[in-house]
């Protein structure tokens, strides 16, 4: 191994081993749990309409027409949001959405149908068809989603080898756009205390508001869900709640699981996500020396990523970045020609990159390596980075 490869990895576990670290998370953790990306989740949702509600078929596919061809059941439903704006301010509240003619309030019970099919999609799983390999549809009686990987990495990160680690770090902030409970659900079968935002049990109310601040001691993560969750539920009181599935209590009105892709703007605004993005913020904007990994994330969201670049440009930032990807994404070249970038470490499965160097340990006979991915971060997490280019 030469000197400058392994210098580079010493500093790559020396920056895994940080007291103050972050991680946000992208859809790509949840593969191999059993929780489609955004393509399939689409197409099963398409799915699920042209068999359930022929309606929303045809709605979906007259604004899919409208998008650009790779374009998603986000989007769709943030070209949904707008058209139900439009309707508000039309005088007769209707819109026409290719030959049909739909009236807001259809608009809406459209949207809210749209957000149970996803959100029963992914709590209880889905794969698509894959070769010779059936897609398997989860459902409630036999759900097909599994928490393993992720409590492998919880595991790693909270049990890790280094002695004194544990003592001195402060609670890991875990910052999420997935909608799943994956990540919580394995901090509590590590049992591992975590703060969420919320107050109660099983059912639970939204306790944290925009400007607040978190807990400074009593857990050992913070679990910070930017896009909601599938157990996020509006009340009719306008409280957030958090619901076991099946309740009927209390009275909700409406899902909190995706806010619109076109609108993000204007929805971070608003808690609760004004308040998740806030979060985000003040730990991107850190003073001190802070570390954020970056996992299963395609850099495709530009509000985050433009989240993550002002505050890196900022004079005094002392946050490095570890993304663990598959390549060097255009994102992720841009940001290596920064001033910025040599606080950023790219894990990809052509070796380590630092800054605008590298790629440092590059696999040998055309082989690539794997420690980009959600199972590699965990190994590399107990085992180190070496470990993981051997």
């Amino acid at each position: 191994m030469k000197t400058k490869d392994n210098d580079s990895l010493k500093q790559l576990d020396d920056l895994l081993a940080a007291t103050k670290q972050s991680w946000f998370f992208g859809t790509g953790i949840c593969v191999n749990a059993g929780i489609p990306l955004m393509g399939p989740l689409t197409s099963r949702v398409f799915a699920i309409a042209e068999s359930d509600n022929k309606e929303a078929f045809g709605v979906l596919n007259a604004v899919k027409e409208e998008l650009p061809s790779e374009s998603h059941i986000e989007h769709m439903l943030s070209q949904l949001g707008d058209y139900a704006t439009i309707a508000e301010r039309s005088k007769e509240n209707k819109v026409k959405i290719g030959t049909q003619i739909l009236e807001l309030n259809k608009l809406h019970e459209l949207h809210m149908k749209i957000l149970n099919w996803i959100a029963e999609t992914i709590r209880w799983g889905y794969v698509p068809a894959d070769g010779d390999e059936p897609e398997q549809i989860g459902t409630q009686e036999k759900p097909i989603v599994k928490v393993d990987q992720h409590e492998k990495f919880i595991s790693a990160l909270f049990n890790r080898s280094q002695a004194g680690v544990a003592e001195r770090r402060s609670a890991v902030r875990l910052f999420t756009i997935n909608y799943d409970t994956l990540i919580e659900d394995a901090l509590a079968l590590g049992c591992f205390s975590y703060w969420d935002g919320f107050s109660g049990g099983a059912v639970a109310y939204r306790s944290y508001h925009y400007g607040k601040q978190e807990p400074e001691s009593g857990f050992r993560a913070h679990v910070i869900k930017l896009h909601g969750s599938i157990d996020w539920y509006l009340g009719d009181d306008e409280r957030v709640w958090r619901v076991r599935n099946g309740d009927l209590y209390p009275s909700t009105s409406s899902r909190v699981l995706i806010y619109p892709q076109a609108t993000k703007y204007l929805a971070t605004q608003r808690d609760p996500f004004a308040a998740q993005f806030d979060l985000f913020r003040r730990t991107l904007g850190s003073g001190a020396e802070n570390v954020l990994g970056i996992c299963g994330y395609s850099f495709g969201d530009e509000h985050i990523n433009k989240e993550m670049e002002l505050a890196l440009q900022r004079l005094g930032n002392k946050t490095t970045i570890l993304a663990f990807s598959e390549d060097l994404n255009p994102v992720l070249k841009r940001w290596r020609e920064l001033p910025w970038a040599k606080r950023l470490y790219v894990i990809t499965d052509e070796g380590l990159y630092v800054g605008n160097e590298g790629p440092f340990f590059p696999p040998a006979n055309g082989e690539k390596w794997d420690w980009w991915k959600f199972e590699g971060v965990s190994r590399m997490l107990n085992s180190g980075a070496e470990a993981c280019v051997v």
